[in-house]
């Protein structure tokens, strides 16, 4: 159960008291007391977004999402969600009041959305003597100023959804965009779409701990506690895939790589974590797997076309994925031979059968 900074406070009054002290009539130890609780201001500022990971993260079951945000997370360390455009009570200049009063602190900058650049105009958060803030604008102000970024979800991370169709807004990830800008703060990417809120809570309390450099990431930058096992290698239908028993149509009860699941290549916990509570994730509904954690999400050409599998060797370890029905023809010496032998034994004996019909005529003439 979280403690918060009232009840820590008074246990500690009560723990005092016991000793034969009273905390509270001193000023200065009550202080000292209350100032042990680090304080964390959260900027979370939705860009090129549709809102789905906030959704997630709502959905967080243990600890709760009051918990996450308006308590200790872990103890001695405070969070407040001093800007969330979707859930905040307040709009207008007050929301951007609290962005303001927020980021004159150490603050922690959550961003969801790709960040659009072809056309900034797209994205705008906010307004400034009656012009609106574009969402690049933002990133340039927050994002050196940050103690770090979290990209939530994989429009934030890689692009997402926003760069598919030869991407007409210019949507990239947060680390892409620091990168042309020469931002260096460091950015933990955590895709997903929507993201588990697991991944999230988890990620906040590392950092919270020991800062972002404790926070072991992989080549795309996701933290690898959440995205280093293959959803493959978890999956139901991995007996089937072993087998070589793959669904042909919707509906088979076999494995679904030749329906475009890109289980053998996405790495995440999904089948640990589970959605929803624990409840379900897109395999066990028997449904492909999306690859929505891969940069390459959501794929050239269509998210229901096999991708090459890399960590299985097939035909050589597995059965065949895919069976050629087609049979080429060998035209070689040897075939052509055997096939001209072929031919002009099949000509004879039409000759002999031609010749016996022709002298059967004759008889029957006579």
């Amino acid at each position: 159960m979280a403690l918060s900074r009232r009840r820590f406070l008074q246990f500690s009054a009560g723990t005092a008291a016991a000793l034969g002290v009273n905390l509270f009539e001193n000023p200065l130890l009550k202080k000292a007391f209350a100032d042990a609780i680090k304080h964390t201001p959260i900027i979370w500022l939705a860009t090129g977004a549709c809102t789905g990971c906030s959704v997630s993260l709502l959905n967080s079951l243990s600890p709760r999402i009051q918990d996450v945000l308006l308590d200790q997370v872990v103890p001695g360390h405070h969070t407040e969600l001093a800007f969330h455009s979707t859930v905040m009570a307040a709009a207008g200049d007050l929301a951007m009041e609290a962005m303001y009063a927020a980021e004159a602190k150490p603050f922690l900058l959550v961003v969801e959305g790709s960040i659009i650049t072809r056309d900034p105009r797209m994205c705008e958060v906010g307004e400034k003597d009656h012009h609106g803030i574009t969402s690049t604008e933002h990133m340039d102000r927050l994002g050196p100023k940050a103690q770090a970024v979290i990209a939530v979800g994989s429009c934030a991370a890689f692009g997402g959804v926003n760069k598919a169709n030869m991407n007409p807004s210019g949507s990239i990830g947060v680390a892409e965009y620091f990168q042309q800008k020469g931002i260096r703060t460091p950015v933990i990417n955590l895709p997903g779409c929507a993201i588990h809120p697991d991944w999230f809570v988890g990620t906040l309390a590392a950092y919270l701990l020991a800062g972002p450099e404790a926070i072991e990431l992989d080549e795309h930058l996701r933290p690898r506690m959440f995205f280093s096992k293959l959803i493959h290698d978890n999956c139901p239908l991995r007996g089937h895939f072993d087998a070589g028993r793959f669904a042909q149509h919707w509906g088979d009860p076999y494995c679904l790589y030749k329906l475009g699941c890109k289980g053998p290549v996405a790495r995440a916990n999904c089948p640990e974590k589970k959605f929803n509570s624990g409840t379900n994730y897109c395999l066990d509904n028997r449904h492909p797997c999306i690859g929505c954690v891969e940069p390459e999400f959501p794929y050239e050409g269509s998210l229901f076309a096999p991708v090459p599998v890399q960590n299985a060797t097939p035909p050589a370890a597995y059965p065949p994925i895919v069976t050629e029905q087609r049979q080429d023809i060998d035209f070689s010496p040897t075939y052509g031979a055997l096939a001209g032998i072929a031919v002009g034994a099949a000509g004879m004996n039409i000759l002999r059968k031609r010749s016996a019909e022709a002298k059967q005529d004759l008889d029957d003439k006579e």
